[in-house]
């Protein structure tokens, strides 16, 4: 008799444990009463029947799943290797659990399969230079489907994309002939904006007859060393600078 009393007392003692369910505050708990949906717990602590009433939690903190590297065959024919990481958040946890078997495991597979559409329909240029552009590309699609999943993916980033290592050379080869050609235009445009300055003051030195001057300094420098003979070809500018001087 004792021996009985102990195991309905254990039992009972089970069953009041059982029958208290503690939700943290980041969690919300589904109740299947009898495989039914009853209802959703919130956080703090609550009680259920035990045996009859079962408690799934749900993290409802925003998630993040990778994307495996995919290779992708790019609209230009490029074969690349691509990764990324999708963020989402369980926002009804009901529909999470009862619609879908494995909700993370079934958006990783949906993206996955978004990111190669979107990257088989762009040009490799596109997808190195435009890539918020297309992770956002990728995120619309896939948002659309699992809203019915009661899940919201808030975002969807391209990580690392691997280019062959012969598109590697190449697209080197192409980003050295883009900068000799931008470093050829900078110095034709300095040796531009330098002759037109020589241009200016050559015009202001002859108007104002300082170019005679500054012959007359250059012969006298040349001519410190009495062993030396130069020979002066002077254009008809300085002989009408010196002509101005005579006026004066």
């Amino acid at each position: 008799m004792v021996y009985f009393t102990l195991i309905l007392l254990s039992f009972a003692a089970y069953l009041v444990l059982k029958s208290v369910i503690v939700i943290d505050q980041y969690e919300r708990g589904i109740v299947l009463t009898l495989g039914t949906y009853s209802y959703t717990l919130q956080p703090g602590l609550k009680l259920v029947i035990p045996i009859v009433q079962r408690v799934i939690k749900v993290d409802i903190r925003i998630n993040t799943v990778d994307i495996p590297q995919q290779e992708v065959i790019t609209k230009d024919n490029v074969p690349v290797g691509i990764n990324a990481v999708v963020y989402f958040q369980v926002v009804k946890p009901e529909d999470a659990i009862l619609k879908v078997k494995d909700f993370s495991y079934a958006i990783t597979q949906y993206a996955q399969t978004a990111l190669r559409d979107v990257i088989g329909g762009v040009e490799l240029d596109s997808l190195l230079t435009e890539r918020q552009q297309l992770s956002e590309q990728i995120k619309t699609i896939v948002d659309q489907e699992t809203v019915d999943w009661g899940v919201d993916v808030t975002a969807i980033k391209i990580q690392d994309i691997e280019v062959p290592a012969d598109m590697k050379r190449v697209m080197a080869k192409q980003a050295e002939a883009e900068r000799e050609r931008r470093a050829t235009i900078i110095r034709a445009n300095g040796e531009l904006t330098a002759s037109e300055n020589l241009n200016k003051a050559m015009k202001q030195m002859v108007e104002s007859g300082a170019i005679s001057l500054r012959t007359l300094q250059t012969i006298e420098a040349t001519m410190a060393n009495p062993s030396n003979t130069v020979v002066f070809a002077l254009p008809i500018e300085i002989l009408e600078g010196f002509k101005k001087l005579a006026k004066l």
